[in-house]
């Protein structure tokens, strides 16, 4: 057991420090683009840093608590995590609209593109064994965790195709309509790990 909680720590720190090179990356490259689906991206990647803090301490209090403290804790990361979801979502849902209305037309984004494409093939491998880690020790918070980093392939998978439409087709409708299925999934996350907790 103490072997597979030091194993979902490591993990929880690469998520930690890919998701904040990610988001750092994401944030700057769609500023400079003025892509809010790139934004959005990296905000999801925030809110996935402070759901791995919140992992790294509930993970590092391992045995120094009861039974009840630690489902006390659990309950808490998970609440967390799912009030980050909509926080992000209703930033992104208010730009997305905006762009959309006033014809805010974002830049081409290569690096957006290539950021995207590192993500499909980091995240789900990261997601698999977090869950599988998460179920071994049954740390719900985990295994919500391992599910927001899921949500992340699927958001990767939709800023490949939103950033692709606008730099191959010219298409710039696809990047805040790609920044409202991020919001879909920012709130849907959000509701079911509310739902979860309850």
């Amino acid at each position: 057991m103490d072997e597979l909680v030091k194993k979902g720590l490591l993990l929880e720190y690469f998520t930690v420090g890919y998701n904040i090179l990610e988001a750092l990356a994401s944030i700057i490259f769609g500023y400079i683009a003025g892509s809010i689906a790139l934004v959005g991206f990296g905000l999801d990647s925030i809110v996935e840093s402070l759901s791995g803090f919140v992992l790294i301490w509930r993970l590092g209090q391992h045995k120094k608590l009861s039974k009840e403290e630690e489902e006390k804790i659990e309950k808490q990361a998970v609440r967390f995590v799912a009030i980050t979801f909509f926080v992000l979502g209703v930033y992104v849902l208010y730009e997305s609209v905006k762009k959309l209305y006033f014809h805010e037309m974002p830049d081409v984004s290569l690096p957006g593109i290539i950021i995207s494409i590192v993500s499909l093939i980091v995240m789900p491998i990261l997601a698999y064994k977090k869950f599988k880690v998460g179920k071994a020790i049954e740390s719900r918070a985990l295994i919500a965790d391992s599910k927001e980093t899921m949500v992340c392939v699927f958001l990767s998978f939709a800023l490949f195709i939103g950033l692709g439409a606008n730099y191959f087709f010219g298409f710039w409708q696809a990047d805040p309509i790609t920044g409202l299925i991020i919001v879909a999934f920012l709130f849907k996350e959000g509701y079911e790990l509310l739902e979860e907790d309850d």
